[in-house]
């Protein structure tokens, strides 16, 4: 990690909150890899499984390989596909100090926060479950006219719930708005039957999103408490792994905890092993603020600097990309030896700090370092890295990948100043629910109704020519997140 000392790591907290006053709204870069995520998830969804057009296996996720793609909890290894949910975690966890500690400086209490840190959480859940009772593929295995339009009026109806009014709206115009949303919805749900004859359930629900509002509330309240005491933050997790480790011991109170919830539905500690990923977010968050509050932000770089950095983050990707290959192959020793060998030329590429970005990316560099080189010492337990389900291994090396993509994602928009070609991803990572389900209740149904889609299909002719409509489809929904975004139209998630 970063050459500061113990003090300084444990008055992390203090050294941002003295400047939260001046904390700009949005970290482009973050948004970025935001963006990424969420539409590389759905690039993931949307492209070839099955027949000629089938991909090779390292396009699907690991444990689900071709042709057949039947759920394999023995494979080890990761690909591309399973980067996608935990950079989205990590991004939102990074987020959490830049939203909460504005509120902080206007003397908004930690009490009112933690509540509306859960407010936000049990929203999620609701979107989590009012989604999967509307997709059309949901509904029906084979969805037709109807069930295209229900799916779309699902989709229309969660402006009205969850958009982001205007301030100056009058607030009796405000509660009409919901209420057309919510009743909108509650209408719709009590009629919606699905292929097994039955009606709305809160056990019908999109597990990811479940996930995220979980994480979402318990990360925000335990960066609440530890905000000054980044150590204390890194111990929390220590006694949540001391649970992991031993949930399933018989007859100790340890399995009574993991398995015990006032909701199944709604709430298992499990959801909670995701915060491995979120809570080392939030010292990245803390970092990131730290820098957009320095007023070096942007600062001059020199020639020398702008180098350096353009080719730390071309090691980065390198990095990343033979972290894939390698646990995926199964090269375990080659994967750890190219990984020290590429972090010990990013060490000297960024140990020279001109400014607070240098600063920055040293720091998050040494974090990155730490986090990927402690999950490839883990790789060997629980029979190798897996998404499903998932190993300590999994976590905290796709940390250590997610903040590697960050920097490298930074020194293109906020050193190079090339915001420009990465806007599709900042906008659908300013609108990441808009994205997250516009493609199945909005692109997919108007493809279906226009019978675009089945000249789509006839691109289903081999491998790749299968992949590049899945790009097209990921490109839609990009352009759908973009636009609403455009005219800064938000939804309250």
């Amino acid at each position: 990690m970063e050459n500061v000392t113990l003090t300084e790591v444990q008055t992390l907290g203090p050294e941002i909150k003295s400047n939260e006053k001046t904390a700009p709204l949005r970290a482009d870069a973050l948004d970025a890899l935001r963006g990424l995520a969420i539409l590389a998830m759905i690039l993931s969804g949307s492209i070839p499984f099955s027949g000629i057009a089938a991909l090779p296996a390292w396009m699907y996720h690991a444990q689900v390989p071709p042709p057949d793609h039947i759920f394999n909890p023995n494979l080890p290894g990761i690909t591309w596909v399973d980067l996608v949910f935990p950079f989205f975690l990590f991004a939102m966890g990074a987020a959490i100090p830049l939203a909460l500690s504005k509120k902080i400086s206007v003397g908004v209490p930690e009490w009112k926060l933690a509540l509306q840190s859960l407010g936000r959480g049990l929203l999620l859940a609701a979107f989590a479950i009012y989604i999967q009772h509307i997709k059309p593929y949901s509904l029906m295995s084979e969805p037709g006219a109807l069930t295209w339009l229900t799916g779309i009026l699902g989709f229309i109806l969660l402006f009205p719930m969850l958009l982001r009014l205007p301030s100056a709206m009058k607030p009796a115009y405000k509660i009409l708005i919901r209420m057309a949303g919510y009743g909108g919805a509650a209408v719709l749900l009590s009629v919606l039957r699905y292929a097994n004859g039955s009606g709305f359930s809160p056990n019908r629900s999109d597990i990811i999103i479940l996930v995220l509002a979980n994480v979402a509330f318990f990360g925000a309240v335990v960066w609440l408490f530890t905000r000054e005491n980044v150590l204390l933050r890194l111990g929390i997790l220590a006694f949540y792994l001391a649970i992991r480790l031993t949930q399933n011991v018989e007859g100790s109170w340890n399995l009574l905890l993991w398995y015990a919830t006032p909701a199944s539905w709604l709430y298992k500690l499990y959801y909670l092993q995701y915060l491995f990923i979120v809570l080392p977010g939030t010292i990245a968050g803390d970092m990131i603020l730290k820098w957009m509050n320095s007023g070096e932000k942007n600062a001059a770089l020199s020639s020398e600097a702008k180098s350096r950095y353009s080719l730390a983050s071309a090691l980065l990707f390198i990095c990343i990309t033979i972290t894939l290959y390698g646990l995926f192959t199964r090269a375990l020793v080659f994967t750890l030896l190219a990984d020290a060998v590429i972090c010990f030329l990013g060490y000297l590429l960024l140990r020279k700090a001109e400014n607070a970005t240098g600063r920055l990316y040293r720091s998050l560099f040494n974090w990155g370092v730490y986090w990927l080189l402690l999950g490839l010492f883990f790789e060997a337990f629980e029979g190798g890295i897996k998404k499903d389900k998932s190993t300590l291994s999994y976590y905290f090396v796709t940390t250590g990948l997610a903040i590697f993509c960050y920097i490298a994602l930074s020194v293109f928009i906020d050193c190079m100043k090339k915001k420009k070609y990465f806007s599709l991803l900042i906008s659908s990572g300013q609108n990441p629910m808009i994205a997250y389900i516009a493609g199945s209740n909005f692109i997919m149904p108007v493809l279906a109704l226009t019978t675009l889609g089945t000249l789509l299909n006839y691109m289903l002719i081999n491998p790749w020519l299968g992949f590049l409509k899945g790009l097209i489809f990921t490109l839609l929904v990009a352009l759908t997140a973009g636009y609403f975004t455009k005219r800064k139209l938000f939804w309250r998630t």
